[in-house]
Order: C-alpha cells, then structure tokens, then sequence
C-alpha cells in the first residue's frame, strides 16, 4: 500500500496504523500536502503549512518509536476551516479585510498567506493538536461564512471534485472539498445555518453540526453568535464521531458551552438501530425538492425501515418561515459582529488620508464582500430604531416556535430523517446574481439550526449521471434533541453500512 492509498482509508484506521508503526506520520502528512498541491486548482485550501505540519508529524513519529501512548488522531492530517483561529497561522476567514497587506483599492491580487496571524489558537485546535492531529492547512470559505457556495471567498471559488463545472456548497465548501477529494480523511468546518451539511451533502462526505454549546466556539470568528457551531467532515460516519468526541466538551473561556458529559460517540457507530422511531417531515418533500433528490432520500428511508426502524409522519410547521427567521437573526448579529473590523486594531486597511470616519468606511467598502455588506445593511436595518421591534424581536419569538415544533416531534419519535439539500450541486455562477435563491439553498438545514439541536448529513444514493452531469452526490439528513449526537451517530452508522463503499471522485484519482 501506497503513503498515498492510506489517505483513501477513513480517519481510525490511519490514526490505527500509524499506532502500530504500519506507516509513519510523516509520510502520511507528506502524501496529504503533495496531494493538496497536485490538485490546488479545487481550491480547497488558502495557506498550507508545510514544515510546522511535517514537524509536529516527526514528534508523533518519535513518540511512538519511544513507546509513548499517542493521542487518539496522532499523526492524522486535518484542515480547518479559515475563521478557526491557529496561533501564528494566517487566518482571514477568506476576506479581504482581514489581510494585512496595505494594498490599493484596485490592486486584484490579494494573498491569503498576509493574512491575520492570531497570537493565540481556538480551544478546538488546541484540543486536535493535544489528540496529535496534524494541522496542514486553513481551508477556503464564502466569506466570514456568509454564502451556500463557496463563491464569496475573496480569493478564489472552491470547486466540487465530482464536477469542478459546480459548487462543493458553502460556506464551509474548502472543508468538504479536502475531505470528498481525499486531500485529508478529516476536517473542521462551522455550521451557522447548514454550512457543514449542505456543503457535506453536495460533495458526498459525513458533515456534523453538533447541537449548539457541544463545541467550543472560543476562537472562532465569529457570524452569528447565537447560531455558530463548529463541528466536522469526515470520509465516513465513525472517522467523523472520533473527530466530534476529541473537540466536544465545556470551555471555561466560552460562557454558551455546555457543562454537559460527553459521551464515547465512536463507541455508538456499532450499536442496533431496531425500533428506533424516525420521524419524517411532509414539509421536507414539498414544493422546491429536485425529483432525484427525493427519490434518493425515499430509498434511504426504506433502508432505515429494513433495519428495523419504525417509520412515522410528523409536521414541522415552522418550516416555511425559517429562510426570513434567519436572516433577520444572523444578519443583525452579523452587524453587531462585524462592527469590530474598522481598520484600525488589525488586517486590512484602506490607503489615503482623513477623519476616523472616511477611514472607517473607506476600509469597509473595500474590505468587505457585497454579499457580507448585504447582511451587515440587513442586519442594521433589522436593529434600527423603530424597526426592532417589528423585525429582530419578532423573529427571536418566531425562532422559540422551532424549538417548539421539534420538542413537540421529539416526544414521538427518536430521530428525523430528511433531504439535507433540495438539489445536488448547483453549477457555480448559477445563482451568484440571485441572493433568494442561494439562500433557499439552505433551506432544509436552517431550522435545525435556529433550534440549537443536533443534526448530521451522511451520503446516500447519488443522482445518476446524465448528459447534463455526472454522478452527483445526496446527502441523508438526521436530526435529533439536544446533546443526542450518540443516537445520530447510531443511525448514521447503520445506514452506512448498507450503502455501496464510497470511493474519491474520478476527477481527483
């Protein structure tokens, strides 16, 4: 077997091998960056960090040759997505105002490598690199995580593997494109309204958004601070809990993170599934879901039946107005987020001379994004005097009704099961001049995520190739209550098993 084949393999079985002295973790980070820049034009990945990542890989290497007990990822090459702070490691979170470099206006070039370094790391890197997970890179991202298809990065798309003609999905699209191209088995993402599962669903890879306060967020730029969840990308279900259970767990430095017990999430992929009662939400097969889609996701529900599980309809009433609820919460908190980057503490700044005034806002309208300066007038819009009441204290009255509607199911049945995407990848400059309908992009995920619960996409029957496309991938999502990510990854698991063995894109073998 090739250092290159054993990154076909999932997460535990390379963390496994490299325990057992079956390969070295330097050749298996060295076949993991040589990949990236083989196939650099997908654009999953802004910086990579080649000799801190070999170095840390050469102490795990000599660890093991001592006979030291290594961490539960020792060795296994991981990306994360841009806004995860890593000490001393550029971090933009793919925008163009938190570059350092003093540029003219009108200068295209914009280098991601001058990025922000943060003089400190996200408790969930810190907790990958104490497990001895190799960070080799920051992945690419719509910009500040605001988008469904990775094309607001500031710096260049990311390219779906199946077909780089279409979208990986967004924002955390660079994530699933490291992971569905087999660049690395494992990476990080953040999920604020569906941008782990959506992009999951888009390139065929197991994406977690775990309930909300499971995962630290200290370190994380923030979007949308009542929404923001980081969570992971994995080639299959158990390589993605053993990822979820290294970063899970209350932090004294992030006041939302839950004092709750974590339990062994891998230990779940394994156990029966039998009388578990899912749900199945009519709103999730109405009007907007593409044929193929359905289809897919009516097989797997037939599937999760053969396996014992009892079938059972439920309502979700909220469903329809979970598009306007979002993005008048995420957007107003955008706003107050955003306020921070003005030029003036670090990245970038506009050039020229004035008051403090002109240089705020000759920064902003330079460093930031259209779509990201759509949410940030949004967002204040929605604050205004005279208009809070009317929009934001509405929605956050609206968004307590979610919650209602899946504890109300949540006494029925155990789980739902629903499409995590209306369609399969979309091509991309299809919908970058209509904001609606990439944000109906996202609308099977956002009500989950205005919940707090716990949701997970995992692949499932792809749509057939066509003379349009080729075979696309669909992804299975299954929701569950708060802190119930053990029994999602139960289903998942078991569903898994019975789908064929996932192999890489064509394009990237």
């Amino acid at each position: 077997m090739s250092f290159a084949e054993i990154l076909q393999r999932p997460v535990w079985q390379i963390a496994d091998a490299i325990a057992k002295g079956q390969v070295s973790a330097v050749e298996v980070v060295k076949a993991s960056l040589d990949n990236i820049e083989r196939h650099r034009a997908l654009g999953a990945f802004l910086t990579t960090q080649p000799e801190r990542a070999l170095h840390v890989a050469e102490h795990v290497d000599a660890a093991r040759a001592r006979g030291e007990a290594l961490g539960t990822l020792a060795g296994v090459p991981i990306g994360l997505k841009d806004p995860i702070c890593t000490k001393d490691v550029p971090t933009t979170a793919a925008s163009k105002i938190l570059t350092t470099a003093r540029r003219s206006t009108t200068d295209p070039e914009l280098d991601p490598e001058r990025g922000f370094r943060p003089p400190y790391s996200a408790t969930v890197t810190s907790k990958l690199e104490q497990a001895g997970a190799v960070v080799v890179g920051k992945c690419n991202m719509d910009e500040f995580a605001m988008g469904s298809s990775n094309e607001n990065s500031a710096f260049f798309p990311a390219k779906n593997p199946w077909d780089p003609t279409r979208t990986p999905g967004g924002s955390s699209g660079g994530s699933a494109v490291a992971v569905a191209a087999r660049l690395v088995p494992c990476s990080l993402g953040s999920d604020t309204g569906g941008s782990i599962r959506q992009p999951a669903s888009l390139t065929g890879t197991v994406g977690v958004k775990p309930t909300y306060g499971r995962v630290s967020r200290y370190g994380l730029v923030a979007f949308a601070s009542s929404l923001d969840q980081i969570g992971p990308f994995a080639t299959d279900v158990r390589g993605a809990a053993r990822v979820l259970k290294t970063i899970a767990g209350a932090d004294a430095k992030d006041a939302t993170s839950a004092r709750v017990e974590v339990p062994d999430y891998e230990a779940a992929c394994g156990k029966s599934i039998k009388g578990l009662k899912v749900g199945v939400p009519e709103e999730y097969f109405s009007e907007g879901i593409a044929p193929e889609v359905e289809k897919s996701i009516r097989e797997a529900l037939s599937t999760l039946q053969s396996l014992g599980c009892e079938l059972r309809p439920i309502h979700l009433k909220t469903t329809r107005y979970a598009v306007a609820t979002y993005y008048i919460v995420a957007t107003a908190e955008c706003s107050s987020n955003l306020a921070r980057f003005d030029g003036v503490r670090f990245g970038f700044r506009a050039p020229g001379k004035g008051d403090l005034a002109s240089l705020y806002s000759a920064t902003r309208g330079a460093g930031f994004g259209a779509e990201v300066k759509r949410r940030i007038m949004l967002g204040t819009y929605v604050l205004s005097a005279g208009y809070y009441d009317a929009y934001y204290l509405h929605a956050q009255r609206v968004r307590t009704l979610f919650k209602r509607d899946f504890d109300a199911a949540f006494q029925e049945v155990d789980v739902i099961a629903a499409p995590a995407s209306p369609t399969v990848a979309f091509k991309l400059g299809e919908k970058v001049n209509d904001p609606l309908a990439m944000y109906l992009a996202d609308v099977y995920t956002l009500p989950a995520s205005l919940a707090g619960i716990a949701a997970l996409s995992v692949p499932c029957k792809p749509a057939p190739a066509t003379v349009n496309h080729p075979e696309l991938p669909i992804g299975l999502q299954l929701m569950g209550p708060a802190f119930s990510e053990e029994k999602l990854f139960s289903a998942a698991w078991a569903f898994e098993q019975t789908c064929p063995p996932r192999t890489p894109p064509p394009t990237t073998v």
